[in-house]
């Protein structure tokens, strides 16, 4: 058990100023208002699917993953498989919208449907929110296993993440951003593929052995595990598949981070090529994060090698990355766990710069915004959030907040699912105005409120709250606005190409 060497910290080092030195190289220094929210369509299909894949997974997913596996079942890889739901709803339904919209941000969409301001700030601001705590717990968790792995000052590690998201993100805007990831995401997938085989390649019985742990060992499920529960609240496969295909659809529909790489290109067939490529890459990378855990678990608790030091669930990958790979390749596959921090941070920061100067500043500003301003604000914010969330993320490493960093991860799961409900109710009824809308709003605000945190949430599976969400949405959103068309004698006017209806 060598740890981590001075070998791997040279090699991690050299990794980021590779990636600061290519995010710079990609910045286009005469960039202007939407070039920089929207790139300057040079980018290819291909690494803007690259991006979404290294967006999506976080590095709570990279540690958390492995470590699922490792001390249970496969139950929640069945989750990835709600790709295959989330793919063909999004293009078949809002990507065709989006496209012939040529939307800035995806809270312009709400705007243009139904004619509210005020429900595309609501909406941005939901995101900004969500967004901010996102970056900042994705700096601290990884940088605190790191830290423990490393013996490098966890304050250090997320300043230096930071500092070099914020220098390419504010130089270089969506470009950059989508390049970098490129390289993260690839960087990503080649470590951790190297890491599976390099495991399967040192147990005893190579890949049988994992296989024979499903068989005999209830690895793959265990007798407790379902395939379906008449009880739709609780956890079964079927659950985690149609749950979490409509919690990834959320993210698709109304996240900006996601939407933002969709206004990059009006061409259909790349967008359609983008979604695909990255359902692939993303139920790749979560069948191999899931081997791996299951073949850690053989590795120390049937085949009996030493565990570790900090060998805690969500450690065990990083845990044996640092303690079991070759001198050189440990620096590499942890930077690979950087990585997946670094491109969801640069992400963030980009979408947040984006949705509040296009959404919030220019909706509320009197007079229109030129694109040299447009561009200044967005460098503005993307410094400024990033040095918020820097803060933060060394607030919660130095005290230690666990309360308020469940409290916060449990308030950012509701956000999508909300805002996914009044995306579906613009869409998919031409009913719908802004009265409905902003009701189905508070209503399905209210619902998820009480469901995460009354005195039923423990009897409710979160895999379930997109769902409920948007049956709300629409339960509140359609009568409401029929009684308001009543009221007012008006009849709801809709913008051609708004709604999944011919026009």
């Amino acid at each position: 058990m060598q740890g981590f060497t001075y070998i791997d910290l040279a090699v991690l080092i050299v990794y980021l100023l590779a990636v600061l030195f290519a995010g710079l190289y990609f910045a286009k220094k005469e960039m202007k208002g939407k070039e920089y929210f929207k790139g300057d369509g040079t980018v290819p299909w291909w690494v803007t699917s690259v991006s979404i894949f290294a967006t999506l997974l976080s590095p709570i997913s990279f540690l958390s993953l492995a470590g699922n596996s490792y001390a249970g079942s496969w139950i929640m890889w069945f989750a990835q498989l709600g790709m295959l739901l989330a793919i063909p709803l999004t293009i078949k339904f809002f990507l065709p919208i989006y496209s012939k919209l040529d939307i800035d941000t995806a809270y312009h969409y709400l705007e243009i449907r139904f004619h509210s301001k005020g429900l595309r700030v609501l909406g941005a601001v939901m995101f900004i929110i969500y967004q901010i705590g996102r970056m900042s717990i994705i700096m601290y968790l990884p940088c605190m296993v790191l830290s423990s792995l490393t013996n490098i000052n966890v304050n250090i590690l997320i300043i230096i993440m930071g500092i070099i998201a914020i220098i390419y993100s504010y130089t270089g805007g969506l470009k950059s951003v989508l390049w970098t990831d490129f390289i993260q995401g690839s960087v990503l997938l080649i470590g951790v593929t190297f890491g599976l085989i390099f495991l399967i390649a040192h147990l005893d019985g190579g890949l049988g052995s994992i296989f024979n742990e499903f068989v005999n060992g209830g690895k793959f499920l265990a007798p407790n595990e379902p395939i379906f529960d008449p009880n739709l609240l609780k956890n079964s496969v079927f659950l985690l598949i149609v749950g979490a295909g409509f919690n990834t659809m959320s993210s698709y529909v109304s996240s900006q981070d996601i939407v933002q790489r969709f206004t990059t290109t009006t061409d259909t067939k790349k967008l359609n090529k983008m979604m695909l490529a990255n359902g692939c890459l993303s139920i790749f990378i979560a069948t191999a994060f899931y081997l791996i855990g299951t073949g850690l678990y053989v590795f120390y608790n049937v085949q009996g090698n030493p565990l570790p030091p900090a060998a805690q669930q969500d450690q065990i990958f990083a845990s044996w990355i640092a303690f079991e790979l070759p001198v050189g390749i440990t620096g590499l596959l942890l930077a690979a766990i950087y990585a997946a921090a670094q491109s969801t941070l640069s992400t963030g920061l980009n979408s947040v710069a984006s949705s509040w100067t296009l959404d919030i500043q220019e909706r509320l500003s009197k007079k229109q915004l030129s694109f040299e301003t447009q561009t200044k604000i967005g460098q503005w914010v993307s410094l400024l959030v990033g040095i918020f969330a820097i803060a933060v993320a060394m607030f919660l490493a130095n005290t230690g907040v666990t309360s308020a960093y469940e409290w916060f991860n449990g308030f950012m799961g509701l956000v999508l699912g909300i805002l996914v409900g009044t995306f579906i109710l613009g869409a998919f009824t031409k009913v719908a105005n802004t009265f409905g809308a902003t009701a189905a709003f508070i209503a399905a605000s209210a619902v998820m409120v009480f469901i995460k945190y009354g005195p039923y949430s423990a009897d409710v599976s979160i895999w379930v709250y997109s769902i409920i969400s948007i049956a709300v949405s629409l339960i509140v959103g359609i009568p409401a606005s029929m009684i308001w068309t009543a009221v007012a004698g008006k009849k709801t006017q809709i913008d051609p190409h708004t709604t999944i209806y011919k026009d």
